[in-house]
């Protein structure tokens, strides 16, 4: 029987084509040399650069399992809480043991309140882990671990758009749709009049592709009561994130009134969360991201999102190829999964650290076979990374 002997964190921030989401609102280049900053309008803090936290878990067999965390700024705290918290509790545990694991986990500070943020980002990373090693000790791929893929080929929608103007967001979403792309979604909270010309003039350039709207959390309840009942005009997508993130009875309100789904779960970490959600109504659409709520809590919460028949489209941002991979697998075994996010901007930087890329256009991705993740992480690239950081 296979001993995790060790749990090794890599914090990594890398470089890539341009900064995540493109240029600032005011036309500024992001750089390193500024840290990090807060992209108005919305609130948020951005990088740069695109970091992560990669756990890796190893045992005494010499075999390796890779995990992520969705960290894309400050990835040493969830590092710190693995190597402090995390990593002693797991050292000569059976690795088979995924989810007693997980549980062990998820008691060590649960009555602290610590069931979310950087706690829960720590503990998702080394889940994943933990499923990728499983399968490769038994050779079964996660998806089989989870029961089986409902398809092999998880479709997908492009999102951001990260140009400057309406102009070049139009031509961009043109060149996608000619590429076989039949999903956009566009990242906007900019204002009602600004977010419904830029909706309108790719929606013009590109008639054949759906368009989902991410508002970012920017809106007031009334505002974004007009927003949605313009979106319901147009047949949009989806309507990501609308109100304050908290704000469970505002979105219940908003939902109730509005034909477009609106789209919840990037902000969201357990089964506990997503069960509050679930239950008042206050989304359509389940959006969790493995990357911060791990494999074993994100059944669950598909599980939650089935019995309320709401659909689940897996969110993703500047993860590298571990939690993409994590986000395939998860996407591909779940039974109601309509796409799966698709960032072209992180893309390269995500296949950087894999030895063979993953299949992944702007149509969709292929679920990746061989076991665990059925990713070949290049573990040379991984150090090197790493030790620059």
């Amino acid at each position: 029987m296979a001993r995790i002997t060790e749990v090794l964190t890599h914090v990594l921030k890398l470089d890539g084509p341009r900064a995540y989401l493109g240029r600032l609102e005011d036309g500024a280049e992001l750089t390193p040399e500024r840290g990090y900053v807060v992209r108005e309008p919305w609130r948020s803090l951005y990088s740069a650069r695109y970091e992560t936290l990669l756990v890796e878990i190893r045992t005494d067999e010499g075999c390796r399992g890779w995990g992520e965390a969705l960290a894309p700024v400050g990835p040493e705290i969830p590092a710190a809480v693995v190597d402090r918290l995390l990593a002693g509790r797991l050292v000569g545990q059976d690795p088979a043991r995924v989810r007693p694991l997980w549980h062990r986990m998820r008691d060590l500070m649960r009555e602290r309140g610590h069931l979310t943020g950087h706690q829960a980002d720590a503990m998702a990373a080394v889940d994943i882990a933990l499923w990728d090693l499983h399968g490769k000790l038994t050779g079964l791929s996660v998806a089989e671990l989870l029961g089986g893929a409902h398809r092999d080929r998880v479709p997908a929608y492009v999102s951001g758009l990260p140009e400057p103007t309406d102009e070049e967001r139009a031509a961009l979403a043109a060149s996608y749709e000619r590429q076989g792309a039949t999903m956009v979604k566009l990242a906007l909270g900019k204002g009602i009049e600004t977010d419904l010309a830029t909706y309108d003039a790719v929606a013009a350039a590109a008639p054949g592709l759906r368009i989902a709207v991410d508002a970012h959390w920017a809106y007031r309840s009334g505002e974004a009561l007009v927003l949605g009942r313009e979106l319901d005009r147009r047949g949009a997508l989806f309507y990501e994130a609308p109100l304050a993130p908290e704000d469970v009875e505002g979105h219940r309100e908003l939902a109730a009134h509005l034909a477009t789904p609106v789209a919840v779960g990037e902000a969201l970490r357990n089964r506990y969360e997503f069960a509050d959600w679930i239950s008042r109504r206050a989304l359509r659409l389940a959006q969790p991201d493995v990357a911060r709520t791990g494999i074993t809590e994100a059944v669950s919460i598909t599980e939650l999102a089935a019995a309320a028949h709401l659909p689940v489209a897996c969110h993703h941002s500047v993860g590298l190829g571990v939690a993409l991979a994590a986000g395939i697998h998860l996407s591909a075994a779940t039974e109601d999964c309509p796409f799966f996010e698709f960032q072209a901007d992180s893309l390269s930087v995500a296949q950087s650290i894999l030895r063979t890329p993953l299949d992944a256009t702007p149509t969709g991705y292929a679920l990746p076979t061989g076991p665990g993740l059925g990713i070949d992480v290049d573990v040379e690239k991984i150090a090197e990374l790493t030790a620059s950081a």
